[in-house]
């Protein structure tokens, strides 16, 4: 199949590129390079199968394709804070024009929606049918809103026209191929600690997430979009349902480091959600997926991605 991938060039993006192109499909990549990096699909560029456009989502694109990916949109709050109303723009704007596309050329559609539309939760675990608690004018709201708009506009699409969709809510997904800069805390962590810096946690290091390794991520997504049915058009949740608390991580990296990391607290930020751990009831009957990385051992391979990253950056700069 032909099978389009927007936001190909981001972290997650980049990944399911790989696993199109190693099931035989031919995949064109969309990205405007604003959180995606050249270098994530470097690799890919001479498959012959394999294509990278440089666009912008909020524009509409015609394409002849068999299935669309929609990963397009900055997923840490540093980067989609950063420009707030490009953000909703890039959820709405990007959601209908590839919407648009799908119902044009009859392709089947995927979303890559979010944990964070069930904002700080008051149901826990969060299952699908929880429709959440999420402060509609706070600062994280353009990424919060924005997603649960493209939902809308899927749900609609749907009902109204017909058109194939997958909705995944993507719950923390860490991995090689993450920004240093991206303020996410598996991030954060690792490179304050490789570069002998004191980690920093926002508010007592007591609230939790979920953290699911990128091949476990690309797995759910691949067998959300081949899933038939008659509800795979509902949303899933697709996350580990193994609870850590921030604390905890920092133990974890500094265990597999060998390190003593000293750890300092600043307050939490606005609208900060206390838990966080997903209901994969419903990923587990529909797609028979789980995860299956155990967080020690996806956390050495993200290690070593960022030291190898740190070494260059100090070569580079001596």
């Amino acid at each position: 199949m032909r099978v389009l991938v927007t936001g190909g060039a981001g972290f997650i993006g980049s990944h399911l590129c790989e696993r199109l192109l190693a099931e035989g499909h031919e995949v064109i990549c969309l990205d405007n390079y604003f959180t995606g990096r050249k270098e994530n699909i470097a690799h890919l560029l001479g498959n012959p199968r394999f294509e990278a456009i440089r666009h912008d989502v909020i524009q509409p694109i015609l394409l002849e394709v068999d299935r669309i990916f929609n990963l397009a949109c900055p997923a840490s709050p540093i980067h989609y804070q950063y420009n707030p109303v490009k953000t909703v723009k890039t959820n709405v704007m990007g959601a209908i024009n590839m919407l648009g596309l799908a119902k044009r050329v009859k392709a089947r559609i995927l979303q890559a929606s979010t944990s964070e539309v069930y904002g700080d939760p008051q149901v826990h675990p969060q299952p699908e049918d929880y429709w959440g608690n999420v402060n509609p004018i706070g600062l994280r709201s353009c990424y919060d809103e924005g997603k649960r708009l493209a939902e809308t506009l899927f749900m609609d699409y749907h009902r109204q026209n017909g058109v194939d969709i997958r909705i995944a809510r993507i719950f923390n997904c860490y991995g090689p191929r993450m920004l240093e800069n991206d303020g996410r805390v598996v991030s954060n962590f690792i490179v304050q600690a490789l570069r002998g810096q004191e980690l920093t946690v926002y508010g007592d290091g007591t609230q939790t997430r979920s953290f699911c390794y990128i091949d476990d991520m690309i797995e759910g997504l691949i067998r959300l979009m081949d899933a038939e049915g008659d509800d795979v058009h509902l949303p899933v949740n697709l996350g580990n349902p193994v609870e850590f608390t921030i604390k905890g991580l920092a133990e974890e990296i500094g265990k597999i480091l060998g390190m003593e990391l000293k750890i300092k607290y600043l307050p939490l930020p606005p609208d900060d959600p206390k838990q966080r751990k997903p209901d994969i009831t419903r990923a587990e009957k529909l797609l028979g997926w789980k995860p299956k990385v155990p967080l020690s051992e996806g956390l050495k391979k993200t290690i070593e991605y960022f030291a190898s990253r740190i070494k260059n950056e100090k070569i580079a700069s001596a």
